[in-house]
């Protein structure tokens, strides 16, 4: 009997889920493990395994389109089957959520508008600067969607319409034309001004992944719903690095390379233990403290895997020591960009941590990650001149800023959490026991 794939469940908030590319065609073979599509969820795009050998008969739903988990999504033909008498008996494709959108060209617009006769927004910001009578027009685009190349063509001009503000401009006087100025000394030749000829960038819609619309309703939610308020605090981190320097060297033949955020995720779980209240959840009636000190690390995500980002979960961080944190942090970074992290990898963080100083940010504000009550934005570990020991020196400092809310933190607590993060920093010794 064949094997109806449907679409998985692969976040815990996932609703529906959108092929991003099919690892096979039909007829192919595929094997129990291997991954047969690359499926984007609302949190990443992550693969999606089979289950048992088989040929795949039929693919019910191309690459694009976005459907409601549990619908059937491709027919694997088991072995001794026909995968054509499979595929012929599979029935229509599903209904889905919504349609591919079209690939961009210098001619095509994404169509995100409705009515207007079916089309896009700049076919019908041409129509009324042409006069063309939309009704009149037979449109080419996805779905028959009227687009930028229809409208063009009923107008009877060419792709490259040249804007009216780089029109020639007419001469000065009819009478007495710029060329028949004398050029006598003295005299002033009027110049004429030389036509605009580079082409104008045209406008473009970008359609919204599910990663995306879930990022954009998280924040937004955050904002709205959680009082924000910041505290930030300068470090000293010349000890720090000269510690990592002198531990990379002896954990180079071990292939272990701590980076400055692994001693920072050390330092805040380490402070969590004393401050309490960094590692809670509002909860409405009440303020929930939890047990496990669970540091989340913001992952970016490359834009090939559609961008946006994850956050990766640091279980029991208190309890493990750099090499161990180093080492779970790059693992989870290398699968959240490769392959896509598991619903236990993202979930459960009572803390989280955003870093860019890598990209020589000085210092930022991040947006609380729900259900925490903090998240602590790192910028880069900058050389400037300081002042060390009433002395004006050369060293380097990092700026740190809490992003808390209100409702479980006030701002003493954030000033005396940072204090302690700053001692174990600056003290990075406490950081190895």
């Amino acid at each position: 009997m064949s094997i109806t794939l449907t679409m998985p469940r692969l976040s815990d908030t996932m609703e529906a889920g959108t092929i991003v590319r099919w690892n096979a065609k039909e007829g192919d073979r595929v094997a129990s493990g291997s991954a047969l599509a690359d499926i984007e969820t609302d949190k990443a795009t992550m693969e999606m395994q089979v289950y048992d050998d088989g040929v795949l008969a039929r693919i019910l739903v191309p690459v694009g389109q976005q459907v409601a988990i549990g619908t059937p999504i491709a027919l694997i033909a088991e072995a001794g089957e026909d995968p054509a008498a499979v595929r012929t008996a599979g029935g229509a494709s599903p209904t889905v959520i919504a349609p591919a959108p079209p690939a961009l060209s210098a001619d095509a617009e994404p169509s995100g508008a409705e009515g207007g006769g079916r089309a896009s927004p700049m076919a019908r910001r041409l129509a009324e600067e042409h006069h063309v009578d939309l009704s009149r027009v037979r449109g080419t685009g996805p779905g028959g969607r009227i687009i930028k190349r229809d409208v063009l063509a009923a107008a009877g001009v060419g792709d490259e319409v040249t804007p009216t503000a780089a029109a020639e401009p007419a001469p000065m006087s009819a009478a007495r034309p710029v060329s028949a100025v004398p050029a006598t000394a003295g005299a002033i030749v009027p110049i004429q001004p030389v036509p605009m000829t580079a082409p104008v960038a045209t406008g473009r819609e970008v359609a919204l992944s599910s990663m995306r619309q879930t990022i954009a309703r998280r924040l937004v939610e955050s904002t709205t719903s959680i009082p924000h308020y910041q505290v930030s605090m300068r470090f000293s981190m010349d000890a720090l690095l000269e510690l990592r320097g002198m531990l990379n060297g002896q954990l180079e033949v071990q292939a272990v390379k701590l980076s400055v955020n692994d001693f920072i995720v050390r330092a805040c779980a380490i402070a969590m233990q004393a401050h309490p209240f960094f590692n809670a959840s509002w909860a409405g009636d009440r303020i929930v403290i939890h047990g496990a000190v669970n540091i989340g690390v913001a992952v970016s995500l490359p834009a090939d895997r559609g961008g946006g980002l994850v956050v990766a979960t640091i279980r029991n961080a208190d309890q493990k020591g750099l090499r161990q944190i180093s080492i779970e942090t790059r693992a989870l970074a290398e699968k959240a960009r490769s392959r896509g992290l598991s619903i236990e990898e993202m979930s459960d963080a009572t803390f989280t941590m955003s870093n860019l100083g890598m990209f020589g940010v000085d210092n930022f504000t991040a947006i609380i990650n729900p259900p925490n009550s903090a998240i602590l934005a790192c910028g880069g570990a900058i050389e400037q001149p300081v002042v060390r020991n009433h002395q004006l020196v050369v060293g380097h400092e990092m700026t740190a800023t809490l992003s808390l809310d209100h409702r479980v933190i006030d701002g003493a607590m954030a000033a005396e959490f940072l204090q302690t993060v700053q001692h174990n920093i600056e003290n990075p010794a406490t950081l190895l026991v």
